[in-house]
C-alpha cells in the first residue's frame, strides 16, 4: 500500500498557528540539532533513541498533514519565510528543482559546511556550482554500480575487513568503536591511497571542525585548525597514489577547490559507516534477509567487485528507515509559490519514510528498492534526489555493501545490546550506533 498523498496537486500554503509552529521546533527541529546534524553526538543519540524523540515528531507531521489537507505549512518563525513540506508529491517537485529556483545551498548550510568545506559544491551558488559538480561527478561516477576504481577498492575493502574481524575474534564481540577504526582506515585508504591509511589526525581535526558546524553561524570558525586540515588533506592528494580517488582526480583537474570536495566526502563517509553498522544489525536480526544476502553472494570473493544487488537494497531500506539526513533543506532563488526568494523549506525525511500509510514503514523490507515500490514515492529519498542528488550514492552502495558481503560471508554476528530487532517487531524510531555491540561467531 502506497501513499496517496504523494499524488496531491501543489497548493498554496497554509500558515501555522503559533502553537504548531512551537510543536515543530520543540517536537522535530529540535531533537534534529541535539542530535548533530553534521557529526553526531553519541549521548544525544542515545537519549534519543531511549526516548524514542523521532515517533512523536513524525505523528505530529501526520497530525498536521491531515488537518491541513497535505498543504505546505508555512511556520511563524519572525524575520524568515520557513515552510515545511508535508506531501510526497511536494517533496519530488522541490528536489527536482535544483538548484533553481529550489537551491540546495541555504543559509543555515552554508553556515555549517563553511566551517570545513567552504568551496563545497552543496554550498555553491549556481554559477560556481555547475563546473564543481561536474568534477565531483567525473571523479564518483555516479550512475555505475561499479566504479572504474571498484577492483582496487574491492581489495581495500576485503582486506580492511579481514583486520577487523581478526580482532574482533581475539575480543570475541565486535563493537561501534573497533568498527569505526577499522571504517575509517579503510576510507582513508580509498580516497587517499594507503600512505594515508594510519592518518587519524586527518580524520581527528575533521571531525573537531564538524562538531563546531553543529553550531553553524553560532559558533567562531577556527581558521588555524581548517588550516591544519587543510594541508594534511593536499599533502595525501598531491601524491595521486594509484588505486585512490586521489589519483582520479589528478586526472579530473583541480580547479582549487578539490580539497573542499573531498573533505565533503570524508563527512559523508561517516554516515556510510553508520549506515554499514546498522545494516549489519538487521541482516544479524532477520535470518531471512541474512539468507538472502548470502545467496546473492554465492560463491564469489568478495575481495573482487561485484554489484550484490540485494545487499544494496539492505543498505538502502536502513537509510530509509534511519535517514542519516534527517531535514533536508531547500532555499528559494526567486519568488515561487512558496513564498518570497530566500524562503528556507524543510522535508523531514523521518515523516515521509515512516509514514504510517506505507504498509512496510516500520519493518525492514530491502525488496522495496528492487520491485519498484520504491521508485514510484518520490517522498523516499535516502540520497537525495534530483540534479543535487548525491553524487556519491552509487560509490557509498558498492562500499558498504562489499563490505558486508566479506563480514557476512564466514561469520555469524548476534546483537548483544541496543533495543530488540526483529522481522516481527516494530522497529525503533532511532537507532543508535554508537552503543551496538555483536558477538561474533563462525557462519
Amino acid at each position: 500500500m502506497t501513499s496517496t498523498h504523494g499524488n496531491l496537486k501543489r497548493t498554496e500554503p497554509v500558515t501555522a498557528s503559533v502553537a504548531e509552529t512551537l510543536r515543530v521546533a520543540v517536537e522535530v527541529a529540535l531533537p534534529t540539532l541535539a542530535g548533530g546534524v553534521i557529526k553526531r553526538r553519541p549521548a544525544a543519540m542515545a537519549v534519543a533513541e531511549k526516548l524514542r524523540f523521532d515517533r512523536p515528531a513524525v505523528k505530529l507531521l501526520r497530525q498536521l498533514r491531515a488537518r491541513h489537507h497535505g498543504r505546505p505549512l508555512k511556520l511563524r518563525v519572525p524575520g524568515r519565510s520557513v515552510e515545511l513540506a508535508l506531501s510526497g508529491a511536494d517533496v519530488g517537485t522541490l528536489l527536482a528543482g535544483a538548484p533553481t529556483p529550489f537551491s540546495p545551498s541555504t543559509r543555515e548550510k552554508r553556515a555549517a559546511l563553511g566551517h570545513f568545506q567552504p568551496h563545497g559544491v552543496l554550498i555553491s551558488d549556481a554559477a560556481d556550482r555547475r563546473s564543481r559538480r561536474r568534477f565531483t561527478e567525473a571523479v564518483l561516477e555516479p550512475g555505475r554500480p561499479l566504479h572504474e576504481l571498484a577492483a582496487p577498492f574491492a581489495k581495500v575493502v576485503a582486506d580492511e575487513t579481514a583486520v577487523l574481524l581478526s580482532e574482533a575474534t581475539h575480543d570475541g564481540e565486535l563493537t561501534w568503536d573497533a568498527f569505526n577504526v577499522a571504517w575509517w582506515r579503510l576510507v582513508r585508504r580509498l580516497v587517499l591511497g594507503t600512505a594515508a591509511r594510519d592518518d587519524d589526525e586527518l580524520t581527528d581535526l575533521l571531525a573537531r571542525l564538524r562538531l563546531d558546524a553543529n553550531w553553524a553561524y553560532l559558533h567562531p570558525r577556527r581558521k588555524h585548525v581548517h588550516a591544519r586540515f587543510r594541508d594534511r588533506l593536499t599533502a595525501h592528494l598531491g601524491r595521486a597514489e594509484p588505486g585512490s580517488l586521489a589519483a582520479a582526480i589528478a586526472e579530473a583537474g583541480d580547479d582549487g577547490t578539490a580539497a573542499d570536495q573531498v573533505a565533503h566526502w570524508l563527512f559523508a563517509f561517516d554516515a556510510a559507516g553508520m549506515v554499514a553498522f546498522r545494516t549489519l544489525a538487521l541482516l544479524a536480526t532477520h535470518p531471512a534477509a541474512l539468507d538472502r544476502a548470502r545467496a546473492d553472494l554465492g560463491d564469489a570473493d568478495p575481495a573482487e567487485p561485484h554489484q550484490l544487488s540485494y545487499l544494496r537494497a539492505c543498505v538502502l531500506d536502513t537509510v530509509r528507515l534511519w535517514p542519516t539526513t534527517p531535514m533536508l533543506l531547500r532555499e528559494t532563488t526567486e519568488e515561487t509559490s512558496w513564498g518570497p526568494a530566500g524562503t528556507t523549506v524543510l522535508i523531514f525525511t523521518p515523516f515521509f519514510h515512516r509514514d504510517a500509510d506505507l504498509d512496510y514503514a516500520d519493518r525492514f523490507e530491502p525488496d522495496i528498492w528492487l520491485d519498484g515500490r520504491a521508485e514510484g514515492n518520490p517522498a523516499l529519498v535516502p540520497f537525495s534526489a534530483g540534479p543535487a542528488v548525491c553524487p556519491g550514492r552509487d560509490l557509498v552502495q558498492f562500499c558498504v555493501s562489499t563490505l558486508l558481503a566479506n563480514l557476512v560471508r564466514d561469520h555469524g554476528f548476534e546483537q548483544a545490546s541496543g533495543p530488540v530487532l526483529a522481522p516481527d517487531r516494530t522497529l525503533p524510531a532511532t537507532l543508535d550506533n554508537f552503543h551496538l555491540k555483536f558477538h561474533l561467531f563462525p557462519a
